[in-house]
């Protein structure tokens, strides 16, 4: 199964909680607080994949922490806020 790295940034209780992904451009999630942004992010991949499966397009290969945090913008992300890895829904891994 392939897992993305993703940023979750959460502004505070009257804020939503963000989820993006650095592999992924456009592809983001949230929810109301960290749980349901967490549980909302595997859909936003699934989602994100079958559009570019519907363009022709395949997903590109989830990069490691060790190499997001060799990029300069994406390493003070990462200081920043909270990581987590997503599991790529397996009918959406299929579909690649």
């Amino acid at each position: 199964m392939a897992h993305y790295v993703a940023i979750v940034e959460d502004a505070g209780p009257e804020h939503s909680v963000g989820v993006w992904f650095p592999d992924l451009p456009g592809c983001t999630s949230g929810g109301d607080d960290i749980d349901e942004a967490l549980r909302n992010a595997p859909e936003a991949l699934q989602l994100y994949a079958e559009s570019l499966e519907n363009d022709g397009k395949s997903l590109p290969r989830p990069r490691t922490l060790t190499e997001l945090k060799a990029e300069p913008e994406i390493a003070n992300d990462i200081k920043t806020y909270m990581v987590a890895l997503i599991e790529l829904p397996a009918r959406a891994y299929a579909a690649e």
